[in-house]
């Protein structure tokens, strides 16, 4: 099957969550009506992560879930992870994150993030972060950004 892996990246707050829910919607449900499968890679980092995952389960509620998933990708062992299993399709701990220090799980996890996905969708106004270097790494692999504070199309 040829599967779209999508990754979603974000600050911790946001600024524009009107901008950010038209502009997400129409991308996710663009994606899951035009490509034969997309799977879905986010964490849960932040206000970004949260509401993009909302985001993505409303499309799926209305378009349906046969040709796309989204998974939860976490950097260390996280509370409540039965909470999270029920949300998501799947959960993903990626081999590159086992016995790393928390802080440094968490860029270690983008980067495994960035390098299984075909599309980096990311929200960042600023020139730092976890956004910012998802973006710098991602063209770095000459793979797909989108980021949504840059867009003026709505």
């Amino acid at each position: 099957m040829n599967v779209f892996t999508v990754s979603l990246f974000g600050h911790r707050q946001i600024d524009d969550i009107h901008k950010l829910k038209f502009e997400l919607t129409s991308i996710v449900r663009d994606l899951i009506k035009t490509k034969t499968y997309v799977s879905f890679l986010i964490g849960r980092n932040g206000e970004f992560d949260i509401y993009a995952a909302s985001v993505i389960k409303n499309v799926q509620g209305e378009i349906g879930k046969e040709n796309n998933d989204m998974s939860l990708v976490v950097p260390y062992i996280v509370a409540d992870i039965e909470y999270y299993e029920r949300y998501y399709d799947s959960i993903i701990f990626p081999e590159t994150v086992y016995g790393a220090h928390p802080k440094s799980a968490i860029t270690l996890r983008n980067r495994w993030m960035v390098e299984h996905s075909d599309l980096v969708i990311v929200y960042a106004d600023h020139n730092k972060g976890g956004a910012y270097a998802a973006i710098k790494y991602a063209e770095k692999l000459n793979k797909g950004v989108i980021n949504l504070c840059h867009r003026d199309n709505f």
